[in-house]
């Protein structure tokens, strides 16, 4: 359990903070890829962090042995060792670097200070010495190893490991000027963090530049802090309003000048989201989006001269989606390219024959060649053995609400091979050795517990016997409470669903229905894995008090269904996702042990928003609404998001107006709870108040609770999450009566 517990730190976005609890209590995964776990460079050996030592294990035996004490963490003159969050190794490992005394920059914790310690001497130096404590992000050593690399307040710094002697490569950091890493929306958006680049031969750094000096400024009110209110300014750029200015830069170690590299059009129309060294070659690799995020393309700079050329481009009708392999909510998360044959060729995903597909692309001209193939959607890629020449991925062709490890041939020619156990029907997840020699296998389901195995990853055979999952499957398996059913709506729609019904349920008797919603393309709610099913803000359990709790996944949804299905959403959110859930709805009511009076739904985010919507658009339906931090006008969220699923209120304003709750606010009969931190600098508070004005003018009766300063996860603040448990809790007990009548 203290392993679900630092994944689940760990991995909270707060745009969609319930969903992924339910996702990282089954990945192992997401966790080998903290800092607390790292592969060795040969495979047969891994590192955790351990009673603050790091240990090696080294397989197949997984015997351990303290790589590095607890003593040689402790800096002279200190008398308790570092608090190691994070760590890696140089690309002879012998040196480590560490990352130590943590603070959070909007999602995770991205500064912080460093230490080297060199492995063979036990010499600890701490790296950023002269800058303020825990303002440096995102420290690399160079290839060689002999210098290391750091973001502070803005600009970038190179240091000797050696002399200690610190070069400023940029100065004018600001503010609202970044070097080497990124403003809010990049990073909330793009997963974007980490802003810099080494080159291979160690001689200059490739950076990104974001201009955000032209963005406005919203500001959150801290009321509660002094006697004084305290305006905190964001630059937040709402959607609608321009991006900021981006671009990127190369810069010489040895005399800290910048060449910009000409990547063409407009950079305040562009977004430019992934950029690396080219490994065969001294030069770069950028992929540009346009503002509506419906055009990419992919370019080759010269970081001498900064010329570029395009040498791939795709559109969409809707929008191009980048695909981010593995878990992006960590501080490794990188988005870099996924290269072949020595950096003449990538893999890439594309949904342009209707289903999400990975494809090999050359950087040559050559014609690129699709390697999945088949009526199904490729979910994750897992590892390449060029070798052998196949490739492993995640996918599940038969059922959206799973996940499977298959493989393939990197020819495009091979068949589609199932590797995950077939005895095991739910949620696979793998993490494997850097050359494929062993992997963790970790799998659960609605009714099994998470679980790991270290396996021989060409054979899928577990290293351990006593330790396999097959074997001990019926020691973690549980009398399931979770059905999956589908339910095809009036228009001809198939959605997934599961459902919790009450404990010592009766057929014969009608039951109240809670309804849990998310509903937009960042998420899914309905997934084969242990812990779906539960309801993190009900004190004690619902289905012991009688309720029914049913969540369905509608169009528009990331599930692995097509394109189609995850597109359809495009200038429809607020619409296409709201009738299907109420359509949904509707065909759940028929079932006689429902009882269509006491019917709840509740969300958070864009759970919230949807909550709100179908509240007011669908009140003969939905009785009794709990919203938490919605976004009730569509306006006033980011431009990143809201424009790449909505296109641009300059040209279709109406679709904005027609999907934002606030519009319907006058059609409330139901009984709603509003919920919203006024802190949250992603779906921000003037949500609560816009929405607010509208219900008291139409004399709408409701209840409201705002957060003093909590962010968009209202988690922050002594008695928070315990009170509003019990807030929503009594809320739900009182307007919608739990048990059988």
């Amino acid at each position: 359990m203290n392993i679900l517990k630092a994944v689940i730190n760990q991995r909270l976005t707060l745009k969609t903070l319930f969903i992924f609890i339910l996702f990282v209590i089954v990945s192992f995964q997401a966790y080998s890829q903290r800092g607390g776990f790292k592969w060795s460079n040969d495979g047969n050996s891994y590192y955790k962090i351990e009673n603050k030592d790091i240990v090696q294990y080294t397989l197949p035996s997984n015997t351990p042995k303290v790589l590095i004490s607890k003593e040689k963490l402790t800096p002279n003159g200190r008398q308790n060792p570092l608090e190691v969050s994070y760590f890696t190794f140089s690309n002879d490992e012998q040196k480590v670097l560490l990352f130590t005394n943590t603070k959070r920059v909007w999602r995770i914790n991205t500064k912080g200070d460093y230490w080297v310690l060199d492995v063979k001497t036990g010499s600890l130096q701490q790296v950023g010495k002269t800058m303020p404590e825990s303002s440096l992000m995102f420290a690399k050593m160079s290839p060689d190893g002999k210098k290391i690399a750091y973001v502070s307040e803005n600009n970038i710094y190179v240091e000797d490991l050696s002399t200690s002697e610190v070069k400023a490569l940029t100065v004018d950091g600001l503010t609202t000027l970044i070097n080497g890493t990124f403003d809010w929306a990049y990073e909330e958006e793009f997963a974007c963090r980490d802003g810099f680049r080494w080159s291979p031969d160690s001689k200059s750094i490739a950076y990104w530049q974001i201009d955000a000096s032209d963005i406005k400024k919203f500001y959150m009110i801290n009321n509660t802090d002094a006697i004084y209110s305290q305006p905190i300014p964001l630059e937040y750029p709402k959607v609608g309003e321009k991006p900021s200015l981006c671009k990127v830069g190369v810069v010489t170690i040895d005399d800290a000048k910048t060449t910009w590299m000409d990547i063409p059009g407009d950079l305040r129309e562009n977004y430019l989201v992934r950029m690396e060294f080219i490994p065969s070659t001294k030069k770069l690799l950028i992929q540009q989006l346009n503002r509506k995020q419906n055009h990419s393309k992919l370019y080759i700079a010269e970081p001498n001269t900064g010329i570029s050329k395009v040498i791939q481009e795709e559109t969409d009708n809707a929008w191009v989606d980048i695909y981010q392999a593995g878990n992006k909510y960590t501080i490794d998360f990188t988005n870099d390219f996924i290269w072949l044959n020595g950096g003449k060729n990538i893999l890439w995903t594309s949904e342009k024959d209707g289903w999400r597909h990975v494809y090999n692309v050359s950087l040559e001209g050559k014609k690129e060649q699709l390697i999945t193939k088949g009526t199904y959607d490729f979910i994750d890629l897992i590892h390449i053995d060029i070798k052998k020449g196949n490739v492993y991925f995640m996918a599940s062709p038969n059922n959206a609400t799973q996940s499977y490890l298959y493989k393939t041939s990197l020819s495009g020619n091979g068949k589609l091979e199932l590797l995950s156990p077939k005895t095991l029907e739910g949620t696979h997840g793998y993490n494997v050795s850097p050359t494929g020699t062993y992997a963790i296998h970790t799998f659960s389901n609605h009714f099994t517990r998470p679980s790991k195995e270290f396996i021989s990853f060409a054979t899928q055979k577990p290293l351990n016997t006593n330790e396999s999952i097959e074997a001990n499957l019926s020691n973690l398996q549980e009398v399931p409470k979770v059905e999956f059913f589908k339910v095809t709506t009036v228009d001809g729609v198939e959605m997934d669903g599961w459902m919790v019904k009450p404990t010592n349920f009766d057929a014969t008797k009608k039951y109240p229905v809670v309804f849990y919603v998310y509903t937009e393309p960042a998420a899914t709610t309905v997934t084969d894995s242990y812990g779906v099913g539960r309801n993190w803000n009900y004190n004690g359990s619902m289905a012991d008090d009688g309720y029914i709790y049913i969540s369905l996944d509608n169009r528009g949804t990331p599930a692995p269904k097509g394109r189609q299905w995850r597109k359809s959403i495009y200038r429809n959110i607020g619409k296409v996702n709201i009738q299907d859930q109420a359509m949904a709805a509707k065909e759940i009511l028929k079932w006689n042990f429902v009882d269509p009076n006491r019917i709840a739904v509740w969300g958070h985010s864009g759970g919230g928003s949807a909550t709100l919507n179908l509240m007011f658009k669908y009140p003969e339906i939905y009785k009794t609404g709990i919203s938490l931090a919605a976004v009730g006008n569509q306006l006033t969220y980011d431009n990143i998001y809201q424009e790449r699923y909505m296109g641009l209120p300059q040209e279709n304003l109406e679709d904005f107006v027609n999907g934002s709750p606030i519009t319907y606010a006058k059609n409330l009969v139901g009984n709603l709870l509003y919920i919203h931190g006024t802190g949250d600098d992603n779906v921000h508070y003037q949500n609560a108040e816009m929405l607010i004005n509208e219900l008291v003018k139409y004399n709408k009766q409701f209840q409201f609770m705002p957060y003093p300063n909590r962010t968009h996860g209202i988690r922050e603040g002594e008695g928070t999450s315990e009170h509003l448990r019990t807030l929503f809790t009594n809320y739900l007990k009182t307007y919608c009566p739990p048990g059988a009548r």
